[in-house]
C-alpha cells in the first residue's frame, strides 16, 4: 500500500527537502492524460470522500465504482477503482473540464508527483515520513516553472489529513498482514466485519447503532459526538474497535 516505503529507480527518487519543478493545469499539454488506463488503489479515507462528494451511501459506491484485488497483502483485499469501458479507459470521474471530484480526488492523485511513505510501521504507532519524486516519460507537468518543495506541496493539495488518516490506514494494515483470522475461512465473519469498517463507513454506522457499539465504551463526550457527525471519526473509532476485535489490545475500554 501507499504507506509501505516505495520502491524506487530513476523515475521514482527520494525527494527529502529538495525543491522541484511542477505544475498540473488546463494548458499542460498532458492534461488528464493521467486520469485515463491508470490503477489507482483506494484506501478507506478516499472512499469517505469520494462517496460524499457523489452523494452515494458507501455500498453503493463500492459496488458501483471499486473491484477488489489480492495486493501485496496476503490477508486482506485491495480496493482498485473501477475504470470506464471505453477505448481510452477513463476514470468515470473525468469529464472534458477536468476531474469532477477535483475537492474529493483520491489520495493519489493529489499527492501525485510525490509518492508517500511511512518508516517503522509496526502496528502501534507510524514513524517518519518520507516522500519520493515520480517521473512517468508522459507528464509535462514536471516540465513546467513553477518550484515547490514537498512542505508546501501537501499544504497545497490539502493532503494533512488524508496523511493522518492513511496512517492510522497502515497501522490497520499491517495488523491485517499478521492474519488475525486464521482459521477462519475466507470470507469469515471477522473479515467481514474489518471490511465494513474499511470500506463500508455507511453499513458500519448502522452496525454501530444495531448493536449500540458507542455505548460498549468509555468514549470522551467530543469524540462520541463527532463520531455521529463525521466519517472520518466514526473511521477511527472503528480501526481501534477492529484491534479490540482481532487482538484485545486498543485504545478502547469497555463502559
Amino acid at each position: 500500500m501507499a504507506e509501505d516505503i516505495p520502491q524506487y529507480d530513476e523515475h521514482n527518487l527520494p525527494i527529502g527537502n529538495s525543491t522541484f519543478r511542477f505544475a498540473c493545469h488546463s494548458q499542460v499539454s498532458c492534461f488528464t492524460f493521467c486520469c485515463k488506463n491508470v490503477d489507482l488503489t483506494l484506501y478507506p479515507y478516499d472512499i469517505i470522500r469520494l462517496k460524499k462528494s457523489l452523494r452515494l451511501d458507501s455500498e453503493q459506491f463500492v459496488r458501483d465504482h471499486t473491484f477488489l484485488v489480492k495486493g501485496d497483502n496476503l490477508f486482506f483485499p485491495e480496493m482498485k477503482l473501477k475504470l470506464l469501458e471505453n477505448e481510452a479507459k477513463s476514470c468515470p470521474f473525468l469529464s472534458q473540464a477536468g476531474c469532477t471530484v477535483y475537492s474529493d480526488r483520491p489520495s493519489a492523485c493529489r499527492t501525485y508527483p510525490l509518492e508517500r511513505g511511512v518508516m517503522g510501521v509496526e502496528g502501534k504507532k507510524c514513524g517518519e515520513e518520507v516522500y519520493f519524486l515520480t517521473k512517468h516519460s508522459y507528464c509535462k507537468g514536471h516540465d513546467e516553472e513553477d518550484t515547490t518543495d514537498v512542505k508546501s506541496w501537501v499544504r497545497s493539495q490539502k493532503l494533512l489529513e488524508y496523511n493522518a488518516m492513511n496512517s492510522l490506514w497502515a497501522e490497520i494494515d499491517f495488523l491485517f498482514r499478521q492474519n488475525p483470522w486464521k482459521g477462519e475461512g475466507v470470507g469469515g465473519e471477522k473479515q467481514q466485519l474489518a471490511f465494513m469498517v474499511c470500506y463500508n463507513i455507511d453499513g458500519f454506522r448502522r452496525f454501530c447503532l444495531e448493536h449500540k457499539l458507542l455505548n460498549q465504551f468509555m468514549l470522551a463526550k467530543d469524540f462520541k459526538n463527532r463520531i455521529k457527525k463525521e466519517d472520518s471519526e466514526l473511521q477511527k473509532f472503528g480501526f481501534e474497535w477492529l484491534k479490540y476485535v482481532l487482538t484485545g489490545r486498543s485504545s478502547l475500554v469497555r463502559g
